[in-house]
């Protein structure tokens, strides 16, 4: 399960058929096409809709446009998202990752680590977002109960932040927050192999300190979300 979910995270379009032939030509590993589909079944993985089940949309609640199409993203706190991936532990456990990240600069404003899927979790990354760095205009998700519950968009009317939600199927839509799990699998998650939930709490604690901090990001011409973050006064008063 880790190696397809290392591909997938890698080539999210790829389906049972590719990945088959990937496990084989990158990995050696022969696997039949039932297997893999078994087991992306159990991840929750489909073909250009990455994270099908944490994802699922309650016909009960109030689904918002998408709002971001042809916007200029030229400030902090423009436009914020937030979205969900699971981290499966040594041993087939899975736990699950809420960040709230600021587009212009990439910075990671706060994660929450959860056991379940049950929604207060991200309720409570979006509380400590906004308590710590202030109110964004926009705030972007996926069309996924925990962010379409109207105690999530409650919070954001309550702040006056306009609602935005990717078009159903359309991952790509909150492209900068998928870019950001590629990054933590691959640098964080998949390095290090996570025993438990608390170890891999306090580890994505120090991957998201060094990631803001200290990695540089060619698209920020070389400045880490951090500088890119606070920086932006200084560079527009120069």
């Amino acid at each position: 399960m880790d190696r397809i979910d290392e591909i997938y995270t890698k080539w999210p379009f790829f389906g049972a058929r590719k990945i088959v032939v990937m496990l084989a030509v990158a990995y050696g590993i022969m696997v039949g096409r039932r297997k893999v589909r078994t087991m992306m079944k159990t991840l929750g993985l489909e073909a250009i809709r990455p994270k099908i089940k944490l994802s699922i949309p309650n016909k009960q609640h109030k689904i918002y446009p998408y709002r971001l199409r042809g916007l200029k993203i030229d400030r902090p706190n423009k436009v914020w998202s937030a979205d969900i991936t699971y981290i499966r532990l040594n041993g087939g456990k899975f736990v699950y990752l809420v960040a709230v990240i600021d587009w212009y600069s990439r910075r990671v404003l706060s994660f929450v680590v959860s056991r379940t899927l049950e929604g207060t979790f991200c309720q409570e990354a979006l509380k400590a977002a906004l308590k710590k760095y202030g109110t964004p205009e926009y705030f972007n998700t996926d069309q996924g109960s925990q962010f379409t519950d109207k105690r999530f968009t409650d919070i954001l009317k309550a702040k006056k932040i306009k609602i935005s939600m990717d078009g159903r199927g359309r991952a790509f839509d909150n492209i900068f927050v998928e870019r950001l799990w590629r990054s933590v699998k691959y640098e964080d998650v998949y390095v290090m192999g996570y025993e438990d939930f608390y170890e891999c709490e306090a580890g994505l604690k120090r991957y998201f300190r060094r990631y803001n901090n200290e990695r540089p990001h060619q698209s920020l011409n070389n400045q880490t979300p951090k500088d890119r973050y606070e920086n932006f006064e200084l560079e527009k008063a120069a």
